[in-house]
């Protein structure tokens, strides 16, 4: 039984579509190619520009210490208050650059009394640029990780290449304490409660918990520049 007419018109039809399909399907595959490399070199460019700069590294303070040990070119940065530095007591080899200062302004912080330490040193990137260079290791270590934290993403914007967050700090945050907050409430209520000991104190995390090298000791080797310049009669 012979084809009809019909049926070598449609399958004639059916052959000359698929170049067309093939082609078509190429071409598109070409194009989303093409987005997909364009897409690439613009996050390469700005990347490069520092539109997508690297945040600073979050770090323990035995990594910290580790680094100051083996990998060349690395200091750690003090950002406390002086009076933290002196009478709380500072890492061995520390450098002091506050990041803001005590104020006289009583205040409170939370349920807490006390002097406020919120006058930001507005002098704060200038110094340590003038110190360090823009590809040291810089470690940036606080009380418990707060302030460090602003202080690393400030350097960062500012242009400086290897920024390290020694988040745990040198005191630690209050005990018990957990990244997730509602875990932190939650044995933060029990610790009270059941009146564990060491409840809302510090030192159960950061650089003295983990027993590293800290002294009361005032180098002038390692003091807030500022301080150190003779004094305008």
């Amino acid at each position: 039984m012979g084809i009809s007419p019909e049926e070598k018109v449609m399958k004639a039809q059916s052959h000359s579509s698929e170049p067309a399909a093939v082609a078509h399907l190429g071409t598109g595959v070409n194009v989303i190619l093409t987005l997909i490399f364009a897409l690439c070199l613009s996050i390469s460019v700005f990347a490069g520009s520092g539109v997508y700069a690297q945040g600073p590294k979050k770090i323990l303070s035995i990594e910290a210490y580790d680094m100051l040990n083996t990998v060349p070119d690395t200091y750690l940065i003090d950002i406390r208050t002086r009076a933290e530095y002196q009478f709380v007591g500072h890492p061995v080899g520390a450098y002091l650059f506050p990041y803001v200062f005590y104020t006289n302004t009583l205040g409170r912080d939370g349920e807490r009394v006390c002097y406020l330490f919120n006058a930001k040193n507005k002098a704060f990137v200038q110094e340590i640029g003038k110190v360090f260079k823009k590809t040291d290791n810089l470690l940036i270590i606080g009380r418990d990780g707060t302030r460090s934290a602003l202080a690393a993403k400030e350097l960062v914007e500012a242009g400086f290449k290897h920024v390290f967050d020694v988040e745990d700090g040198f005191e630690g945050p209050l005990f018990p304490s957990f990244k997730d907050a509602n875990k932190d409430k939650f044995y933060r209520q029990l610790a009270k409660r059941n009146k564990i000991f060491g409840y809302n104190h510090r030192r159960h995390y950061g650089w003295q918990w983990w027993g590293l090298p800290w002294t009361y000791v005032m180098d002038p080797k390692y003091l807030y520049p500022p301080d150190l310049a003779p004094r305008k009669k």
